[in-house]
């Protein structure tokens, strides 16, 4: 069967889905592969069901493509810690920072290679932006709205995120070099406890 029938072709005006449809395609790749170093145009092609010269109509390149997975990962980390953020009661501040940042270890536990993906493609131009950056900056505005709230820190807002997301990090990389699935769990219960140190 050609890659070409695999799919309804998108009506005149909807690029916009189709690009979307790639990086899902090759969201689901890389869940597959584990890493990116598997992840061609032609797989991508086949996993989101279109032919490889679509792919070329939004992405110039692998690199691009990579830059775009890397985007799409961020929009679908973010959603998560805002869903997380906003499922807890609004004066339960300290309970959104464990909330997002426990929601961010878990994609993470779940998706090795999309955390590789992120961790490995840090802008080396700017190295002050990216969406480790931004996710920490996500963190930071949760605890300056728990010092507005009354609840005293440690340390500057700032400073308590970059802390607790480091933390979380070198845990989540324990826990990836180790693979115990009932790890994961022990991994979620260490942010509280990293939240609570920062706390007074």
């Amino acid at each position: 069967m050609a890659e070409t029938s695999q799919r309804a072709r998108n009506p005149r005006g909807q690029g916009d889905r189709l690009r979307l449809e790639i990086l899902e395609g090759a969201a689901r790749l890389l869940s597959e592969l584990g890493g990116e170093e598997g992840l061609t145009i032609r797989g991508v092609a086949r996993a989101a069901g279109i032919s490889p010269a679509a792919i070329y109509q939004h992405f110039a390149d692998k690199s691009a493509l990579v830059n775009g997975l890397i985007g799409y990962d961020y929009e679908q980390i973010s959603r998560a810690m805002t869903k997380a953020d906003e499922s807890c009661p609004q004066d339960a501040v300290l309970e959104r920072v464990r909330a997002q940042v426990r929601t961010y270890c878990q994609f993470v536990v779940d998706n090795p290679g999309h955390y590789r993906l992120l961790i490995n493609h840090q802008p080396l131009t700017a190295p002050r932006s990216g969406p480790m950056i931004d996710l920490v900056t996500r963190v930071a505005t949760a605890f300056e709205r728990c010092q507005l709230a009354g609840v005293r820190l440690r340390l500057p807002a700032r400073r308590a995120a970059v802390l607790v997301f480091t933390a979380a990090h070198g845990r989540v990389a324990l826990w990836h070099a180790s693979g115990d699935p009932v790890a994961a769990e022990a991994l979620l219960d260490f942010v509280d406890e990293v939240v609570w140190l920062v706390t007074e």
